[in-house]
């Protein structure tokens, strides 16, 4: 694979030098993992419509994408749920 240069303030460069050197990698590999875990827009996109497909094949009906934006955030909800009970579990235990 080819490789190209970046310029960044001799700061930034320590520091990823440091953070490389702690995960036993080079800085290349570290920006490499770095970026792959930061999707583009178009990326997310994709894998938006990948997700609303999947949902439309398991309950078998044809929602549009229209009636997606204006559901709930239902998975968001089931999260902040959980996140308050175990934050009551955790305040009853102490």
């Amino acid at each position: 694979m080819a490789s190209t240069t970046i310029q960044v303030p001799r700061e930034t460069r320590d520091h990823l030098a440091e953070l490389a050197k702690e995960r036993g990698m080079s800085i290349g590999q570290l920006v490499e993992a770095l970026a792959a875990e930061q999707p583009t827009a178009a990326q997310r996109a994709e894998q938006l419509a990948a997700d609303r497909e999947v949902v439309r094949q398991v309950i078998g009906l044809d929602i549009s994408d229209e009636e997606f934006d204006r559901a709930p955030d239902i998975l968001g909800n089931i999260y902040k749920i959980a996140a308050d009970k175990a934050r009551a579990a955790r305040d009853s235990a102490a």
